[in-house]
């Protein structure tokens, strides 16, 4: 049997998906919780082969625990599950350790198998994400720029971002200025959401 931690935040889908996997025969969940940070207390406790983990959970995101697992309990592997399909989650959920990346509206017969696949070291895409991280293109922006919208997303003023990077606030305006024609965006708060969710600076984790 394969011992799979479900984590999901949702109880009537956590228990829906718990009973159709209990119903494969070779899959067992061994536990179901509602918090990223409650990941690795009970994966420790119950020892799961696989942790399936929704992105999106409170405590801390599906990301953040994937880290925290890896790093506590090596040995398991993960895969997330999300409704959002953009290549900028996909790969830090690579980086952070996950061994599969599917989209939560596939049918559970491709999650079931998914289980079964990266049990034996296989890594497990979403066709759709995979296309499309294989067609991404290359960030367009340079290191300063991706340094100053980085700064943005986290709430910093133009005041603030200029004294951590060491410029004038001119020139930060410049480089927010420069960033939102690259990207399309309607301002630096879609600048920020573009570019996280293509890849191009990392998210904010929230604790």
């Amino acid at each position: 049997m394969i011992r799979v931690l479900l984590a999901e935040d949702h109880g009537v889908v956590r228990g829906a998906l718990t009973a159709l996997l209990n119903l494969t025969g070779d899959i067992e969940v061994v536990a179901g919780i509602d918090r990223g940070d409650k990941v690795v207390p009970h994966a420790l406790a119950c020892a799961p082969d696989v942790a399936v983990i929704d992105i999106e959970m409170p405590g801390v995101d599906g990301i953040e625990a994937t880290c925290r697992l890896k790093r506590a309990m090596p040995s398991c592997q993960v895969l997330i599950l999300t409704g959002l399909a953009h290549t900028g989650l996909l790969k830090r959920a690579m980086d952070a350790g996950a061994s599969g990346f599917l989209l939560k509206d596939a049918p559970t017969e491709r999650l079931a198998e998914s289980i079964r696949r990266i049990t034996q070291g296989e890594r497990v895409i979403d066709a759709t994400l995979a296309l499309a991280a294989m067609s991404a293109t290359v960030t367009p922006l340079t290191d300063r720029e991706a340094a100053v919208l980085g700064l943005v997303g986290s709430g910093a003023t133009t005041g603030e971002i200029a004294a951590e990077l060491h410029l004038s606030a001119a020139t930060v305006r410049n480089y927010i200025s420069s960033v939102i024609t690259k990207t399309g965006a309607r301002n630096r708060t879609d600048a920020v959401r573009i570019a996280v969710e293509s890849g191009w600076i990392e998210g904010l984790r929230h604790n």
